[in-house]
């Protein structure tokens, strides 16, 4: 069926146009490079040390084939278990504390205030800085001796810590730092999230005689809880994957008090070459992020963006 446009006098036709050999080879140009990289840089690898995973690999030596020993070691090894608590630990308290202190951050700056601008910019510094920078500045202030963090708390009475020195805070010291770096990218998510919220619901409120902690909690928070699960997504899957900060600032240490499972699968792969036992440590992994990944894209697929 056509139709004839008078305006223009051109035909126009409800029947699909086939495309034509030009379309479709200069489809296969693009597509088939890409393709290509994909199963180079992704793929491959992937597939590499899925079948690296099956193997013992001596450096300078041949393969053998072991079947599903390495994962039989790896979940009767005591130290894994430990790295994939301390993993846990550091994802979950480096997740939420910078929620916490970024939503608030955020509520403060989205007031109107004398020298809000500057103060902003000096708020997001520390994000713009290099983790192994970062790690080394930190280093040199948790010194139990040297370090500026005890003499600052010195100064008010407080006995000195051990920080990273000690079992028993060098987890919570590794996400202060965490948490200084990355609070400011949580606060500038919420912000923008803020930024965009609605008059008239305020409006109502404040109609109805609402105060200020009730709007937050009925209004403020569920309209900005899909911007909070978004920075909450970033912020999980960069606790996951944290390596340069602890490894220069502790190294897994005291012992293995800190060492997560990057800091695990670096030591056994380049420390002590077993690198079928790495790759099998690396598709356990691989499987613990699949699963919080499906968690987190189910919970995020259950939010409305109201706002």
């Amino acid at each position: 069926m056509t139709a004839v446009s008078p305006a223009a006098g051109l035909v126009e036709s409800d029947e699909p146009q086939a495309e034509s050999p030009d379309f479709k080879r200069n489809y296969w140009v693009f597509a088939v490079p890409a393709t290509v990289v994909i199963l180079a840089v992704i793929v491959f690898p992937w597939l590499f040390t899925v079948y690296m995973s099956f193997h013992i690999w001596e450096i300078g030596g041949g393969t053998t084939f072991v079947w599903l020993d390495n994962y039989r070691q790896l979940f009767a090894d005591q130290r894994f278990h430990e790295a994939l608590v301390h993993t846990l630990v550091f994802t979950l308290l480096a997740t939420l504390i910078p929620i916490v202190l970024g939503t608030l951050a955020a509520l403060v700056f989205h007031r109107e205030f004398r020298g809000r601008g500057i103060l902003r910019t000096i708020f997001v510094m520390p994000m713009m800085a290099t983790p192994v920078a970062i790690a080394l500045v930190w280093t040199m202030m948790f010194h139990p001796q040297l370090g500026v963090l005890n003499y600052l708390l010195s100064q008010v009475g407080i006995p000195p810590q051990a920080w990273v020195y000690s079992p028993s805070t060098v987890i919570p010291t590794l996400v202060l730092v965490e948490v200084w770096q990355w609070t400011p990218l949580v606060m500038l998510i919420v912000l923008g999230g803020l930024a965009g919220l609605p008059r008239e619901p305020y409006e109502s409120a404040l109609i109805d005689g609402a105060n200020s902690f009730q709007m937050f909690v009925h209004i403020t928070f569920p309209l900005l809880w899909p911007f909070i699960l978004v920075a909450l997504i970033i912020r999980v899957i960069d606790a996951l994957k944290v390596f340069d900060t602890i490894f220069v600032i502790s190294s897994g240490g005291p012992g293995t008090a800190s060492e997560t499972i990057n800091i695990f699968l670096y030591l056994q792969a380049f420390a002590y070459y077993n690198i079928g036992y790495a790759s099998a440590v690396v598709v356990v992994f691989f499987a613990v992020i699949v699963a919080i990944s499906l968690l987190m894209l189910h919970v995020r697929q259950k939010t409305k963006w109201n706002a």
